[in-house]
């Protein structure tokens, strides 16, 4: 963004801190040239007219002798202070020669003309020091800056010294430990900067000596707590004051003080503040004060405020009402709530510029907001939550030349509104709205507009290419990110010779195609600096606009349809160019060897069709190359080791091509790097070696791949590490600890040959989302999981993991999404601790050795859409719970696998499409016979039961019927018996439908022809009887194959016919005997009661007979005890026959 609506104080505050400006000619050279040049003019002009008096010739002579006096340069004095400045930053290992260049003391040397030096064109003094950042802190990759004290002795030779900067040094101290007084006797200071140092509060004390002193900047300096004015009474003439960035708490402001009379600016933005203190003496304790005015009474002269990025909240504005001479107020990104403040800012007429973006004002905006404003300029409210309408305000403030209004709620159309009455406004923000409707055709009356930025809003329609023609002052327009249509000619720009930044670009969906090749050979006016056109729709090769362009700083034009070599010749025009992401293109061919060129940051060539190899030197040609994607092409060979002169790489994305041998030394000792993508190549060798050593690395991707070695603990190093991706190589050994890998969100070890235990350290690692240990030869028990709160993610499958699952294996895992622990050797029952699990989408306990029933508590798992318990020993009948979990059917908001892990760094905030990770969930399930694979968003969708081979028994719940959504049942390989569910005719997503080798009977319901997704269905090996159902709608694709094995089923595909005398197509009435059961039906009920109280009373009537009848008692009791003894002799002998058998054995 451009101008002032992003930072609406830079236009009208004159910003003091030092910019880096390296003065390569003197000013005192200028001044003379252009004063002997006035002078020659005025003689000659004299001369012709006849009119040269003596008088005229003496003043010639003076003024010709004052320039040769003066041709000596600056005062030798003032040149050996800035050589021994220079000696001074020497001394404390600093590379002197190299930071200050020019400072060469010769007898030829001019000081004046030296770089950060300015002198006084009269006198020869030096009058100006900009020695900000002279150390280049600002432009360093190192991390461990030293810091010294500031020797203030060496700037009293420069008696004349009106500015001096001295900020972004990390100086600490000083070296006599005198603070600044020393500089008091500079009677001429006027302006000073320290900032960007490590002073403390000591240095405000004497401070108070160097009275002259108009402009101080204090920012960044760790004054820290508490604050007050009166600390710098002395400075009477201050008139402006920076204490910007310091973690101040409260600011005392003294009731009587005079010390503050004269200030014009201030500067409290950055800071911790929540209110001003007032107090009657420097030396009391004051009370904090919300919504008095007594606060800022004596700062009459104030005219220019910066609140901003503090918490003050909406008492803060009406405590300003005495500031009435106040020009500009910048409260942003504070905590001021509620409607827009209009009554406490009607005191401020003579405001100009107003910033209250980032808050909390909501509410809709009215005129009579606006009615004490008329002098109001620059208008930010961005970043706020109003709603409604933009007002028609024009009226009350015919000054406005800058309106922001971006990041709000606002809505409606333009064209309904007052927003044509602004067409004086040379800035407009509107981004990030819900405006809607086609783009106003008043746009075209807005001649003085120099930004425009309508992106992220809902406006449709066709874009007219006269609508901005005659908007010849715009230098930055973007209207991305809306839902606009038709054909764009951009040579309606041709003749806006001011433009500079052009944003046209979308998402994937966008209908909106811009045409650059119309009318041919168009040239335009302007010289661009950013241009974005991704998702236009641009064809061939490069807009032949581009080959005009020699100004460019930033291009996007990914995500189109260009085609052609990759275009050097763009580089070569574009010297200063710092990005170019030509990303999802069908560029072919090779890349040309690159030249030299400093300035490029980012390059993002990925989702192209370029192959052939890296230039050796490419390392060379792009030293300060921040970003580099060459992802999904054709590239191979192996990298160049120049890539270590890549000091300040920060991403290299390489993944998807065919790059081969081992990765270089100097890449995985590459100290800048964040993200590092080698996935889907042919390297080979070890990584983890004792060279590795990437302190700062947040992403590593190295998968798919034929590296082989350890998991090391130098991994460690990388102690910042998010993501760790080494899946599908050939990697072997333990899993070592990976402790000191805190901050770790995804480890995936998948498809190596690791061996050994899980460590159980792991579970250390409390902000792993994503753990895939899968396809590895890992042995033992299951280490406790319980620590891992947020785990989202985890696959143990295709090890051979044994024993129980604990109770507490994932006691704490709430936001688990995904378990995966198939093809293991696990024993023994599913533990009730699962059904805690109740975000759980997928569970597959798939090919080990489980027992027991299949517990109910599953059932607790609402959220289920892939359960797979197949190839195990459960027993016992199906739950009928399962019917209330309703496989699949999740609301939109639950969708959390279309998602990929995605987070970005605001490192990289200019590089939109730079994130850490985009892995996406990956899950095997058998369904329609076969095994298949689903990834990423799918899984939101795919949803699915699989009880097969068990030995699971009685009848299929007719519960089951109710799962409506789910599109994959297996019951095969089973013991279940009893009839097919009529009710399976509501299973309408249903499309696999497998009830194999089983015993059921019965018919196979008609119904089922009603399921129009069903893609394999199969009932064979059962004891099914009747007919099939009709061959019509997907039944109609079945062949006799999914009915084979029912010798008792007949009718087409089968080959045996069912009788001629069939049952008529629709229910005969019901008989008297039609609620009879068949005589093979069993009520279990009755069976049960009257056998037990049969076999009651046959023992009653025993003990009855026993009782009256002694005799048969006696013979009873005689009988019990001879069928003892007879027991008792008979274990006697055989135990004597075994002995002897044994013990001839022995012999």
């Amino acid at each position: 963004m451009v101008g002032s609506i992003k930072l609406p104080v830079n236009t009208i505050i004159p910003r003091i801190r030092g910019t880096n400006q390296i003065h390569c000619c003197s000013s005192i050279f200028i001044s003379r040239v252009f004063f002997s040049i006035v002078f020659l003019i005025y003689f000659m002009f004299k001369l012709l007219m006849g009119r040269l008096s003596s008088e005229d010739l003496m003043w010639v002579f003076i003024l010709l002798l004052i320039q040769i006096c003066r041709s000596k340069g600056c005062i030798e004095e003032e040149k050996m202070g800035l050589l021994e400045f220079k000696a001074f930053i020497k001394l404390n290992d600093e590379n002197a020669d190299f930071l200050l260049p020019s400072w060469i003391d010769n007898n030829i040397s001019e000081c004046c003309n030296w770089e950060r030096v300015i002198c006084n064109p009269t006198t020869g003094r030096v009058k100006k020091l900009s020695l900000n950042d002279v150390r280049k802190l600002q432009d360093s990759k190192e991390m461990n800056f030293t810091f010294f004290p500031l020797n203030v002795s060496l700037f009293l030779p420069f008696k004349e010294l009106h500015h001096l900067n001295l900020s972004t040094n990390l100086f600490y101290g000083f070296v006599e430990n005198e603070g600044l007084k020393g500089l008091s006797s500079l009677k001429k200071l006027k302006i000073l900067d320290i900032s960007g140092n490590e002073f403390d509060k000591s240095v405000i004390k004497s401070l108070g000596a160097i009275t002259s002193l108009k402009t101080l900047v204090l920012s960044r300096i760790d004054l820290n707590g508490s604050f007050s004015i009166q600390e710098l009474a002395s400075l009477q003439n201050l008139e402006v004051l920076d204490l910007s960035s310091n973690h101040l708490k409260t600011i005392q402001l003294v009731q009587e003080s005079a010390s503050s009379q004269n200030l014009k600016v201030l500067d409290l933005s950055n800071n911790d503040l929540e209110s001003f203190q007032l107090v009657q003496d420097a030396s009391i304790a004051g009370e904090n004060l919300y919504g008095s005015s007594e606060s800022f009474s004596k700062l009459k002269k104030l005219e220019i405020l910066n609140l901003g990025y503090n918490w003050f909240n909406k008492t803060i504005v009406k405590q300003l009402n005495g500031l009435t001479s106040m020009k500009v107020l910048v409260v942003g990104h504070n905590n001021i709530e509620g409607f827009f403040p209009f009554q406490e800012l009607s005191t401020f007429g003579n405001l100009m510029t107003l910033d209250l973006s980032g808050n909390k004002l909501n509410g809709s905006l009215s005129m009579q907001d606006f009615a004490s404003l008329s002098n109001l300029e620059i208008l930010d409210l961005s970043a706020n939550s109003f709603s409604g309408i933009i007002p028609s305000s024009k009226r009350l403030l015919p000054h406005l030349k800058s309106l922001s209004l971006a990041d709000n709620n606002l809505n409606g159309s333009l064209q309904n509104q007052g927003f044509c009455q602004f067409n004086n406004l040379q800035e407009l923000d509107l981004h990030h709205n819900c405006f809607e409707g086609v783009l106003p055709p008043c746009l075209d009356n807005f001649t003085s507009l120099r930004l425009l930025d309508l992106s992220r809003n809902q406006f449709s329609g066709n874009v007219s290419s006269l609508l901005f023609a005659n908007l010849k002052s715009l230098e930055y327009i973007d209207i991305s990110y809306n839902h606009l249509r038709g054909s764009f000619s951009f040579s309606s720009f041709a003749n806006h010779s001011k433009l500079q930044v052009v944003t046209l670009g979308s998402d994937q969906t966008n209908k909106f195609e811009v045409e650059t090749e119309y009318p041919v050979g168009w040239v335009p006016l302007f010289q661009l600096k950013t241009l974005r056109l991704s998702n236009c729709k641009l064809t061939g090769e490069l807009p032949g606009f581009l080959r005009y362009q020699f100004k460019l700083v930033s291009v996007d034009l990914s995500h189109n349809n260009l085609t052609g070599s990759f275009p050097n010749w763009f580089l070569e025009n574009n010297t200063k160019l710092e990005s170019l992401l030509l990303r999802n293109n069908c560029l072919k061919g090779q890349l040309t060897p690159l030249r030299p060129n400093i300035h490029i940051r980012s390059l993002d060539f990925s989702r192209n069709q370029l192959d052939g190899r890296l230039q050796e030197n490419v390392g060379h040609m792009i030293p300060n190359i921040v970003v580099l994607d060459l992802s999904y092409n054709g590239f191979e060979g192996i990298l160049p080791s120049s890539v270590d002169r890549m000091s300040s790489l920060a991403v290299l994305d390489l993944s998807a091509n065919n790059f081969s041998g081992e990765v270089p030394k100097q890449l995985v000792a590459a100290k800048s790097l964040n993200i590092l993508k080698l996935s889907n190549n042919k390297f080979h060798g070890e990584v983890f070696t004792r060279d590795f050593n990437l302190p700062w690395l947040f992403s590593l991707h190295l998968n798919n791949n034929q590296f082989t070695g350890t998991l090391s603990n130098v991994i460690t190093r990388s102690s910042s590490l998010m993501v760790l991706d080494v899946s599908n190589n050939s990697m072997s050994g333990e899993i070592h600890s990976l402790k000191g890998l805190l901050d770790l969100n995804e480890l995936i070890l998948g498809s190596n040959c690791f061996n050994g235990k899980l460590p159980p350290e792991i579970s250390q690692l409390q902000r792993l989302k994503f753990l895939d240990v899968s396809q590895n030869a890992l042995s033992g028990s299951l280490p406790s999981l319980k620590g891992m709160e947020v785990l989202e993610h985890l696959h143990l499958e295709g090890n051979m993991f044994t024993g129980l699952i604990l109770r507490d294996f994932l006691s704490s895992s709430s936001e688990l999404l995904t378990l995966d622990m198939r093809d293991n050797r696990l024993f023994g029952s599913i533990p009730n601790s699962i059904s805690g699990l109740s975000n759980l989408r997928i569970l597959s306990l798939k090919g080990n050795l489980l027992s027991g029933f299949i517990p109910n508590h599953l059932c607790h798992l609402t959220k289920i859409s892939l359960m797979d318990l197949s190839d195990n020993f459960f027993s016992g009948p199906i739950p009928k719970c399962f019917g209330h979990i309703q496989f699949g059917e999740v609301e939109k908001k639950y969708k959390v696998f279309q998602e990929s892990i995605l987070f970005w760094l605001d490192t990289f905030s200019e590089y939109n499409d730079i994130w850490v990770n985009e892995e996406k969930d990956e899950v095997e399930f058998v369904t329609k016979n076969r095994l298949d694979s689903y990834r990423g968003g799918i899984l939101d969708f795919m949803s699915g039961l699989d009880l097969s081979c068990n030995n699971l028994t009685g009848e299929i719940p007719h519960e089951l019927g109710m799962l409506s959504w789910i599109r994959a049942l297996n019951l095969s390989h089973n013991q279940l018996k009893g009839s097919i569910p009529k009710n399976f005719s509501n299973l309408f997503q249903i499309e696999s439908l497998d009830l194999s080798y089983n015993k059921l009977s019965g018919e196979i319901p008609p119904q089922l022809v009603e399921l129009n997704f069903l893609a394999v269905f199969s009932v064979a090996h059962n004891n099914l009887s009747g007919r099939v159902p009709d061959m019509k709608a997907q039944f109609g694709t079945f062949d006799e194959s999914s009915y084979e094995y029912n010798s008792l089923l007949c009718g087409p595909p089968l080959k045996g016919k069912c009788n001629d005398i069939t049952e008529p197509p629709y229910s005969p009435p019901k008989s008297s005997r039609g609620n009879e059961a068949k005589w093979y039906d069993i009520n279990h009920v009755v069976f049960f009661a009257s056998f037990i109280s049969s076999y009651i009373m046959i023992l009653l009537g025993f003990a009855t007979v026993l009782y009256i009848n002694p005799y048969w008692r006696q013979r009873w009791l005689f009988f019990i005890e001879e069928c003892i003894y007879s027991c008792y002799f008979f274990a006697l002998d055989s135990r004597s026959k075994l002995y002897s058998i044994f013990v001839k054995l022995d012999r």
